[in-house]
């Protein structure tokens, strides 16, 4: 989809691309028509040099150039070029106002990274320089100002946060709202939730016990792989009203197994405040 996007140039609004699509400019190697379309002077310009330096970007995954240009809501575009250098990711924490991050999940569609507070939580800053596009459910507001208050960092990645194309698209009601929305199941993790994952991290802390920490991981790491599909769902209905469907339509990802197990069962003592593990 990237290819033949041209609302990152300066002078192409959006209804101007898509005036661009409807006279057959449909990538960027497409010769800009001389008539038929209300180009001003300075946009003709700089046109070949807008292209050659986005051919450039895009062969060198470069995704932060595409991203400071295009309009908010159209950064669902950039996951279909740069999915090689892309991570989804989610954090979480012992409070919503601070408090310390506890755990971090990281997938980048192939392999899963998962760091712990107390254990390996200090490799993330480093590991995190590996990818070049975080994708995150509500990250803008909270996962990525929070990792970079916390570190003392600054993430320099393109960033897409679902949450605001997936309401466009009528999903709401958080990530599990979105998730029950399309019919996404998670078994033993379907009813726990955000302060469940505070209320293990206390009760792991407490007692060190590894199960109680398996099942926070498995959360952790559940709330994370699903943003694949949602990533791609998101990009597949996207692209339906473009004129590329059929060009840039994606596969419904094959997410992988978690490698820790969840037991519902801990979650159930925890809320009640049991300390018998």
């Amino acid at each position: 989809m990237l290819a033949s996007t041209f609302c990152h140039i300066p002078g192409i609004s959006e209804k101007t691309e898509q005036a661009l699509w409807s006279l057959g400019v449909r990538s960027w190697g497409s010769p800009l028509p001389t008539i038929g379309l209300n180009l001003p002077q300075s946009t003709r310009d700089i046109w070949n040099e807008q292209i050659h330096e986005s051919i450039s970007h895009q062969q060198n995954l470069t995704p932060d150039y595409f991203a400071a240009k295009l309009p908010s809501k159209e950064l669902w575009r950039l996951f279909y070029d740069f999915q090689q250098v892309a991570a989804f990711l989610d954090i979480e924490t012992t409070g919503l106002f601070g408090g310390d991050i506890t755990t971090i999940a990281l997938y980048d569609g192939v392999s899963i990274k998962h760091y712990v507070n107390g254990i390996n939580l200090h490799e993330f800053p480093g590991d995190i320089l590996n990818y070049r596009l975080l994708i995150t459910y509500n990250g803008k507001s909270f996962d990525i100002p929070y990792i970079e208050t916390y570190f003392g960092i600054k993430l320099p990645h393109a960033h897409i946060d679902l949450r605001y194309p997936l309401r466009s698209l009528g999903l709401q009601g958080g990530l599990k709202g979105c998730e029950k929305l399309l019919g996404i199941n998670r078994d033993e993790l379907n009813d726990v939730n955000g302060f469940d994952a505070v209320l293990l991290w206390n009760e792991y802390r407490k007692k060190g016990n590894p199960e109680v920490l398996n099942t926070l991981l498995a959360y952790n790491i559940q709330d994370t792989i699903v943003l694949h599909t949602l990533m791609v769902h998101t990009h597949n209905e996207k692209i339906k009203v473009t004129p590329f469907a059929n060009t840039y339509s994606m596969r419904k990802p094959i997410l992988p197994e978690i490698p820790f197990k969840a037991d519902f069962n801990i979650v159930r003592k925890v809320r009640m405040g049991s300390t018998g593990f």
